[in-house]
């Protein structure tokens, strides 16, 4: 099979610190502009916490805490001192979660690839290839 090659598409999104709530636990909040999927759960545009829960896994809940998952991850080598990201991975229409690299919250990481991922990325490279999509943190 032949190798995608990926393009990278820069999405400026609205991000901040992690407010007050998160004075205990490092994180940051993400306003995500599309629908995306992490693991096997897909989750709506909206603004998210992102916030280390253990060693290995990450949460990743919405504002109003209406959705939210756990995956695990794995330490990113493209982790940056200066830039945080959300990088997604675009197949046709639909997003996939791939890493996170915040330093100042100390998550830079990259999550697995999940079989409903594989299954899409399978189908799409049949007739197109894949994008990755950055959303930048402020």
């Amino acid at each position: 099979m032949k190798r995608i090659t990926a393009m990278l598409v820069i999405t400026l999104a609205s991000f901040v610190a992690a407010g007050s709530a998160l004075a205990q636990d490092p994180g940051v909040q993400a306003n995500v502009p599309f629908d995306f999927t992490v693991g096997n759960k897909l989750l709506p545009p909206g603004t998210y916490t992102i916030v280390p829960a253990d060693y290995g896994v990450i949460l990743i809940q919405s504002l109003d805490k209406r959705h939210s998952v756990f995956t695990t991850t794995r330490p990113d080598a493209h982790a940056s001192d200066y830039d945080s990201k959300l990088i997604f991975t675009k197949y046709g229409d639909q997003y996939f979660l791939s890493e996170v690299l915040c330093p100042a919250a100390s998550v830079n990481v990259a999550l697995p690839m999940s079989k409903q991922e594989a299954r899409v990325r399978v189908q799409e490279a049949m007739v197109s290839s894949s994008t990755h999509v950055l959303v930048a943190m402020k």
